[in-house]
């Protein structure tokens, strides 16, 4: 006869219907005093026992013992639905599109315990070879996030993603910026077209495209100084600024009348023909039309980002000093502008030559 195994080393039976050995241990009861059953099989017996011992490993270890078929698309998924509570909503559709386009089709189906450094290491090393390395950081960035978050609840032993370094990517499109002979061009372009009052603010404040989609009328102020106490960055604005939004405030007006019920007020300065806010694939296509011919430009080679560059390039052709243009563009300090709009800045130190230039009059 078959030795009976011992208490607390689980039990091992046949399954007929599956065809496997299926191994079985209880862990105690739940808070509900329901029993814990952890089950592992195998194709044969000796298996099915390795499968057994190491869930008897973990729980001798203090670990909470997860079901053995829990992959990485379930911890994708569960820190996609709980682990980023209370983030923009902006943050949550990035995270979820990277998630889906990139982590679970290629490693979704892989259980999550048996997930090694070398399916890491292959996997961004095939990315690699069309993403650029900002993106590579991202995605790695999601899974491992998404592995951490299952660590900590137990679901595996250890975060193996954070081990593995993260490959370079494909450069991408380097920034431009317009000189002041395209950027007159494009101003000139932009007249009577939809995105005429967006491309003179931006141009002309050097604002960036999420904060000039997310833009209300609250925060404008066509008449009289704002309260700078309550606005975290206040900028004035250009008269040509000033005479593109009035024009934009009257224009919306007959949107809001034309579409009637259909309209949706949320206060926006830039917003479609029903007052809903713009995504950056309606702002790059309306920006691109009304650019459409402007002398010197090619209109699909420009991305409504670049005015931003163009506006730091402008003031620095036009001697403002970079701690200045640092302060308009809304860095804390020189070193982040320096480092995004390197190409854009020109490193010309006049003050000397200004200072002789006085001192040696006629010269």
């Amino acid at each position: 006869m078959t030795k009976r195994r011992s208490r607390g080393d689980g039990g091992l039976h046949w399954d007929e219907k599956r065809q496997r050995w299926i191994a079985t241990v209880t862990l105690g009861f739940d808070a509900s005093g329901k029993r814990v059953v952890r089950k592992g099989s195998g194709k044969t017996k000796t298996e099915a026992k390795a499968k057994l011992k190491e869930v008897l490993r973990d729980h001798e270890d203090g670990l909470a013992v997860a079901p053995t078929n829990y992959t990485v698309a379930n911890a994708v998924d569960d820190w996609l639905m709980y682990g980023l509570a209370g983030r923009d909503a902006r943050t949550v559709a990035t995270c979820t599109s990277l998630s889906r386009l990139h982590v679970i089709p290629a490693l979704g189906a892989r259980k999550l315990r048996e997930l090694s450094g070398e399916d890491v290491d292959k996997w961004l090393a095939e990315k690699a070879r069309t993403l650029s390395t900002r993106t590579l950081q991202a995605i790695h960035s999601c899974l491992n996030r998404s592995v951490k978050r299952a660590m900590v609840r137990d679901k595996v032993k250890r975060n193996i993603v954070e081990l593995c370094a993260i490959p370079t990517g494909q450069p991408g499109r380097p920034s431009k910026a317009l000189t002041l002979a395209e950027a007159e061009a494009v101003l000139k372009a932009a007249e009577g077209t939809s995105a005429h009052a967006y491309i003179v603010v931006a141009l002309l404040t050097g604002a960036r495209t999420e904060e000039m989609r997310a833009l209300t009328w609250d925060h404008v102020f066509l008449k009289g100084d704002p309260d700078a106490k309550k606005s975290r960055r206040t900028i004035a604005l250009p008269a040509r600024c000033v005479d593109a939004l009035w024009q934009q405030f009257e224009e919306q007006g007959w949107d809001r009348l034309a579409a009637g019920d259909q309209w949706t007020e949320n206060g926006l300065v830039f917003s479609s023909a029903t007052g809903t806010e713009l995504d950056s694939t309606n702002v790059r296509r309306a920006f691109r039309q009304a650019i459409t011919g402007a002398e010197g430009v090619e209109a699909k080679e420009w991305t409504p980002r670049e005015l931003r560059h163009s506006f730091v390039s402008l003031l620095s052709d036009n001697g403002v000093p970079l701690e200045e243009i640092s302060r308009l563009v809304g860095h804390s300090g020189t070193a982040v502008t320096e480092a995004v709009y390197r190409k854009q800045i020109r490193p010309v130190i006049q003050t000397g030559a200004t200072a002789m230039d006085q001192i040696f009059d006629g010269r």
